[in-house]
């Protein structure tokens, strides 16, 4: 019996965890060597499950695999580095299609805040290496929908890497939630970006990880003792950094909004994906009231649209399920929020569609089938 069943589920954000070598064999050979090793150092005690990248034939033979599907995490999960085994293990989650992100393999070619310090061989080469890594693992299974990732830095040569991802067979682009190098996002030099994403039907996405916490340090700095932080997939974040885990995220797509970027490319579509949803409820408020506050001084804000009717129109996000994902519905509206598992990382829980379920319990089921699938096809362009 499928742990998910009795309706259509399009999971928004799974993951490979990748093993040490994972990466290496797809970079070219200039690339080889300027690669990083992987650092295990930043999935904290689940670093131990990351060499056991080899099983032996019987490793499932102990073990009721049903029973524990969604309670083995990290490398050890059915499926997190062995693409016929994650074949395997969709079948027992009972999920349509799921979009496929790496945890820790980015690090070996990027990083957010010594980004431009990169050797651009590194940081292209190594973009292209992985997206060529991820088509792979999710080639075996057509429900498998590989995440690319192309940084920004260098306007010309993301293009380049969009075009490539997009041949390869990515279904969706991340990239970082943060200005390309010393310019928004939204500066025309990355018109070709945007307008490459809406031709070619494929949407950008923005993840946890990929954009920095802005807490400075200080807050650490009080004198109660030292806390301990909470290791996800790939992410060590104490209560502060989760608090606004988001921020980068949301300024990213307040300048798309706000610069008319998502009026200019009306077609290009977004999925915010690990970042929470609570956020979006005031952000939408905040938006259309900015907008009316600086029209005078800023004429380029009389856009035909609201501010927030951009974001319904062109993005969706993916609630966490300890969230109040009906209440959040009934604020926005039904066609803005997807269901995510993020399998098999520990932050997704042993249980989430009965944390899902347990929220929305006052949503009609039309709003659920939005919910669990329609909106990830909305997405996707399907």
């Amino acid at each position: 019996m499928p742990y998910a069943e009795g309706r259509l589920y399009h999971d928004a954000d799974s993951h490979v965890m990748e093993t040490a070598a994972w990466l290496v064999p797809y970079a070219d050979a200039p690339v080889r060597e300027l690669l990083k090793p992987i650092d295990f150092g930043l999935v904290g005690n689940l670093a131990d499950h990351a060499q056991r990248s080899r099983r032996d034939t019987d490793y499932w033979t102990s073990i009721n695999i049903e029973a524990n599907l969604m309670k083995l995490k990290g490398w050890e999960a059915l499926g997190a580095f062995d693409r016929s085994e994650r074949s395997h293990a969709l079948d027992l989650l009972g999920f349509s299609k799921q979009l496929v992100f790496s945890t820790i393999a980015l690090s070996q070619f990027w990083g957010f805040f010594s980004q431009r310090e990169y050797d651009v061989t590194l940081l292209y080469g190594g973009a292209r290496a992985y997206n060529r890594a991820i088509v792979d693992f999710c080639a075996a299974d057509q429900r498998l929908l590989a995440v690319g990732f192309v940084p920004l830095d260098v306007p010309e040569l993301a293009e380049r890497e969009i075009d490539e991802a997009i041949q390869l067979g990515c279904a969706a682009i991340q990239v970082a939630a943060m200005p390309g190098g010393d310019k928004s996002p939204t500066h025309p030099v990355f018109n070709g970006v945007w307008a490459r994403l809406q031709d070619a039907d494929t949407p950008f996405t923005l993840h946890i990880g990929a954009g920095p916490i802005p807490v400075p340090s200080a807050y650490a700095n009080n004198e109660r003792g030292p806390t301990e932080a909470f290791v996800g997939g790939g992410e060590a974040l104490k209560s502060r950094d989760a608090m606004f885990a988001h921020v980068a995220a949301e300024m990213f797509l307040t300048a798309l909004v706000l610069d008319g970027t998502l009026e200019q490319f009306p077609r290009l579509r977004g999925g915010i994906i690990e970042l929470g949803a609570l956020w979006v409820v005031p952000w939408l408020k905040r938006l259309d009231a900015m907008q009316q506050a600086f029209m005078n001084s800023e004429p380029a804000l009389a856009l035909p649209l609201k501010a927030s009717d951009y974001v319904r129109r062109q993005l969706h996000f993916t609630p966490y399920p300890t969230e109040p994902v009906g209440w959040i519905i009934e604020q926005t509206g039904e066609d803005l929020f997807m269901f995510s598992s993020d399998y098999p990382h520990v932050e997704g829980g042993r249980d989430p569609l009965k944390r899902f379920e347990s929220a929305m319990s006052n949503l009609s089921d039309a709003a659920k089938a939005r919910f669990y699938a329609g909106n990830f096809a909305d997405l996707m362009g399907w």
